[in-house]
């Protein structure tokens, strides 16, 4: 009986190893994980604006929209803006503004009363913050509502303050003129030219520190015994008050990657 017992126990070890060596193991591996890198945000482009230039931004939606509503304040002032982000004109509001023969006559002289114009202070705001007129888009160009000009080239998209506004395109639907930087693409910092750099108050005061301590070492010898030669002390040399340096206006930054060019008179020039 043992040994039928041992035979049973070796077939059916022999059996195992038999059906074991016939499979197949498969080896599963993790499914890679696709690794994406973080795409760096690009960097805006910074104008800078004094008060003169939100003066100057103000002047232009006063004179130009005939002080009608907010929604013709906004038209203007965002006329103003595309043409300062164009980098075909001037790179400073004010600029923009005075440039010959494109605003209102006496646009910088005139005597503005904003008594008058109620939202004008809250429209140059939104302006400077960022808002824009919806429907003005990339015109740099407008004229009174109701003028016909024979320019095929006028693309008119609004009307607002007793304005047409339009924009330059040729029979293909491009833009002619320089395309505004979106808003997404920039922003306006406030830079106040009139807060100077502060003085440096250390270097006036030395020189009263080192005199005084030269006073009291003069005044000391004196109360000395006669006989004791002590040397003659030299005089100390005063500095000059340092006058206080020169405000530094920051300069706007140049559009990156943009050529600037002087758009023509014909081209540029706003019908009336």
């Amino acid at each position: 009986m043992k040994s039928f017992h041992g035979s049973l126990w070796a077939t059916v070890l022999i059996m195992s190893a038999v059906l074991l060596s016939g499979c197949n193991t498969t080896k599963v591996e993790a499914p890679a994980v696709e690794t994406r890198k973080a795409t760096p945000t690009p960097a805006k482009q910074v104008y800078h604006y004094t008060s003169k230039d939100r003066e100057c931004l103000k002047r232009a939606m006063y004179f130009e929209s005939k002080r009608t509503s907010r929604n013709g304040f906004m038209a203007v002032g965002t006329v103003v803006m595309n043409r300062l982000t164009s980098g075909a004109y001037p790179d400073t509001i004010c600029d923009v503004v005075a440039q010959k023969n494109q605003f209102a006559p006496g646009v910088m002289t005139r005597i503005m009363d904003e008594a008058t114009a109620p939202d004008l202070e809250g429209a140059s705001e939104a302006i400077l913050k960022g808002e824009r007129h919806p429907e003005v888009k990339d015109a740099m160009f407008f004229h009174t509502n109701g003028l016909k000009f024979p320019y095929k080239n006028m693309s008119y998209v609004a009307v607002a303050g007793g304005n047409a506004f339009y924009e330059k395109r040729g029979r293909d639907g491009e833009l002619q003129t320089p395309e505004p930087l979106p808003t997404s693409e920039y922003f306006l910092a406030f830079a106040d030219p009139a807060n100077p750099v502060s003085d440096i108050p250390m270097m006036n005061e030395a020189p009263v520190q080192v005199a005084s301590a030269a006073a009291d070492a003069t005044a000391s010898s004196q109360d000395q015994s006669p006989a004791v030669s002590e040397p003659e002390l030299l005089p100390t040399p005063q500095l000059v008050g340092f006058e206080p340096l020169p405000a530094i206006t920051p300069l706007p930054s140049p559009r990156p990657g943009r050529p600037v060019q002087q758009a023509s008179l014909r081209q540029s020039f706003i019908y009336r």
